[in-house]
């Protein structure tokens, strides 16, 4: 039987070294890797990586923000951050409660690859890239590419996520993010929605973007609509061609039909938060 060990390196080029050994996971808030563990315990050995300095916090650069992959939740929340992370800001109070926001971290939530996963809408609207690390150097992917399928993300073997990067939203646009559950907290979502949005001097959007998540294998953005709404005052009705990227299926929560029927008054609630805020 193959000997676990645990991993707690000091910094990245460590933590590669040791991913690169293969049989190894790399953790850190652990608020889906240990719920998720097989009777027994883990049967690979865990890589601790919240002893890295960088990967948390969120900086800004040049052209944009950057958040490190192990920043928890509650950073998000309590982050100086423009008008246009307002909905990545609301998606990071609904991320389970409290104890779970001041422990699950913003890459953790993508390389967990749930379809109702709150941190991606929000993410695709501000048009993040994902950073990916290994031994053998790094590579940027989007977010609407990193994410594959249900549990499925573009992460090779040896390879780990150390960064989101995401550009400067549009000077005066705002974030919004709406999600429909079964109560108010500790909830998977049925629907959730993101949109970004700006205006010009006459209250026209000029900038439009809007993502659902928990209505098909992945989060997706809809452009059709983010087109529609162009040139409006965000009075634009859904339709059915508006929502064609979705595939929502029956479950335990709702109903596909439901769903699509939610999905077009969540959005109408977050344009007008953004639009209203």
């Amino acid at each position: 039987m193959q000997q676990l060990e645990y991993f707690a390196p000091g910094n990245l080029g460590e933590a590669l070294d040791i991913l690169s050994r293969g049989g190894v996971r790399p953790v850190a808030g652990g608020t889906d890797f240990y719920p998720g563990l097989p009777a027994g315990g883990p049967r690979e050995s865990v890589l601790d990586l919240t002893r890295i300095a960088g990967l948390h916090g969120i900086t800004r650069q040049d052209k944009g923000w950057r958040i490190g992959a192990a920043t928890r939740w509650s950073d998000v929340v309590r982050a100086d951050l423009p008008p246009g992370f307002d909905g990545l800001r609301a998606a990071a109070r609904e991320v389970g409660s409290i104890q779970i926001q001041n422990a699950g971290t913003v890459a953790g939530n993508l390389v967990n690859a749930s379809p109702a996963a709150d941190g991606v809408p929000p993410l695709l609207t501000l048009g993040a890239e994902v950073e990916i690390a290994s031994a053998q150097g790094r590579r940027v992917v989007p977010l609407d590419r990193f994410i594959t399928g249900v549990r499925e993300v573009d992460l090779a073997p040896g390879e780990m996520v150390v960064a989101l990067h995401l550009p400067e939203p549009p000077e005066g646009a705002r974030g919004a993010f709406s999600k429909l559950g079964s109560r108010a907290y500790l909830v998977i979502s049925i629907v959730m929605v993101a949109v970004v949005i700006g205006r010009d001097g006459a209250g026209r959007i000029d900038h439009a973007r809007v993502a659902v998540g928990a209505c098909s294998p992945v989060a997706r953005r809809l452009p059709a609509l983010e087109a529609a709404l162009l040139g409006t005052r965000g009075d634009v009705a859904v339709t059915a061609e508006h929502l064609a990227p979705l595939s929502p299926i029956d479950d335990v929560r709702g109903s596909g039909a439901y769903r699509l029927e939610a999905v077009g008054e969540l959005i109408g609630r977050a344009v007008r938060g953004a639009c209203d805020g």
